[in-house]
């Protein structure tokens, strides 16, 4: 997934969602490209990265303490590994990228990093990720180890399926099962209900953000579930949406979590249901401005497993 601005191939002035801004304006020349190249600017994506994990340590880890060691871990470990993602799927599509104007400024389209500088640093950045992982029990190792396939498939999802969408929330779910597993050492079915959970709420919130390159997607023969859906996306969320709600409930649920837990559910579910009732698929800001509210509806998520063991 890609974390940028409103796009635009069809008017007079290119738009670009690719500049150095805030901290890493302030960054050495030499390294601003790098940081670019990891959307470190844009750290939307590393929350999104997050969050299903910070659900597991709200609702299974054994104490406060644990919970926020893990959290830190986790956080590193988001930041390093979107970065990771961002260069693999940069890599794939650095041809393309280059005919679209949101993306034409990347650092690989345009050539601000060759690819061989790319695969070096991406190696770096795995290495780092490793040892981070290397820290945790031997099942969250070896859930790590299989959250290499569905990242090293996204990229090529785009090509031959219209249902990319669905390939990003099998890998950004993936915390949800780590998370569960480091806090508790095992997984069972509130890990898999947060797991299915993570899904569903990517997979609604991704096509939102596929809506503002539909055009452009389908110039060059990008294939999303925006493009899939059109008109039918609203009824699409209320599904998705629906279905999340359902399956946190479930998870509470199974995980014990105490009568604070619903009232407090209801809060981002009411948060749900507000991007659903806002959205114009027609509005390309407006689509960036409800997938990025997605951050204050997983932290949201987070208070309410928290709520749940008070």
């Amino acid at each position: 997934m890609d974390m940028g601005g409103s796009t635009g191939t069809g008017g007079a002035v290119p738009h670009t969602d690719i500049r150095a801004q805030g901290w890493v304006a302030h960054l050495p020349r030499g390294w601003q490209a790098y940081a670019l190249l990891m959307r470190l600017d844009r750290p939307i994506g590393i929350w999104l990265l997050l969050l299903p994990g910070l659900w597991a340590f709200a609702l299974a880890a054994p104490g406060w303490g644990s919970g926020l060691w893990l959290a830190l871990l986790f956080g590193l470990g988001a930041a390093i590994m979107r970065g990771a993602g961002c260069i693999v799927n940069d890599l794939w599509d650095r041809d393309l990228d280059k005919l679209v104007s949101r993306t034409a400024a990347r650092p690989l389209a345009s050539g601000a990093v060759s690819a061989k500088r790319a695969t070096a640093f991406l190696v770096l950045l795995l290495a780092l990720g490793l040892a981070i992982l290397l820290s945790l029990n031997l099942l969250s190792i070896g859930l790590g180890v299989l959250s290499l396939l569905p990242v090293a498939l996204y990229p090529a999802a785009k090509r031959v399926t219209d249902w990319p969408q669905a390939v990003l929330g099998l890998t950004f779910s993936w915390a949800a099962l780590m998370g569960y597993a480091a806090a508790t050492g095992r997984l069972d079915g509130a890990a898999f209900a947060l797991y299915a959970a993570a899904f569903l709420w990517i997979l609604g919130y991704d096509t939102i953000y596929a809506h503002q390159d539909r055009e452009d997607d389908a110039m060059v023969g990008i294939r999303s579930s925006a493009l899939t859906l059109g008109e039918r996306t609203r009824p699409f969320l209320v599904a998705c949406y629906g279905g999340v709600v359902a399956l946190l409930a479930l998870a509470g649920w199974l995980g014990g979590s105490g009568p604070w837990f619903w009232p407090a559910l209801l809060v981002p579910a009411a948060h749900l249901a507000w991007q659903v009732a806002r959205l114009d698929i027609h509005d390309a800001p407006l689509c960036l401005r409800l997938f990025q509210s997605n951050r204050q509806t997983g932290l949201l998520i987070a208070l309410a497993f928290l709520a749940g063991r008070l």
